[in-house]
């Protein structure tokens, strides 16, 4: 298997923002802190965050979380766990991982071009939704005359391939949830 090595994440994007904590927290109101949920830019960890007083976030907004001076966010409170999502923050997430895929475009299409096999009897491309050994072969053969540009070439040189972009989408989904154990995407 692939060696992966840690990716500091600079940036995330807001899922949902709570100003004043969460429901459920039965500390007295001023004792509680802002919470906002969001996920990594370039590594697709879901992130608890705390802001800095008098900030208020919407869904969608990026946010600089990195080591240097931070203009929204006080602290990082830890990774936070798909189950303590919040719905908003739920409903959000397939559209900014959409948003991601498609912003990102080249990042996974490398992923196509140098997907190696992780055993002698599976390949990385067969861990994507809908790709078996019939679509590995034919990715490994179309991409050993020439590179995949973008998904419309990987779609009009594969015959019957399923939507790339989806494919992926749902895998970092399914890894997001923790149901994977090879971790393409996700930290």
């Amino acid at each position: 298997m692939m060696e992966r090595r840690r990716i500091k994440e600079e940036n995330a994007i807001v899922l949902d923002f709570l100003p004043n904590g969460y429901p459920f927290d039965t500390r007295p109101i001023h004792k509680k802190t802002s919470i906002v949920q969001a996920i990594g830019k370039k590594t697709f960890v879901l992130l608890e965050l705390v802001p800095k007083r008098g900030i208020h976030l919407q869904p969608h907004n990026e946010v600089y979380i990195g080591d240097g001076k931070r203009e929204e966010i006080h602290h990082i409170v830890g990774k936070l766990s798909l189950d303590k999502l919040t719905h908003t923050g739920r409903t959000e997430l397939n559209f900014i991982i959409s948003k991601l895929v498609d912003e990102n475009e080249s990042r996974f299409i490398e992923f196509f071009n140098s997907a190696q096999p992780l055993t002698t009897r599976m390949h990385q491309l067969e861990l994507l939704p809908g790709l078996g050994k019939k679509h590995m072969w034919e990715i490994i053969n179309r991409r050993d005359e020439k590179p995949f540009e973008s998904f419309g070439d990987l779609k009009s040189r594969v015959k019957l391939l399923p939507n790339p972009k989806k494919s992926i989408e749902k895998r970092i989904f399914s890894e997001i949830e923790g149901n994977e154990k090879y971790k393409l995407f996700v930290e």
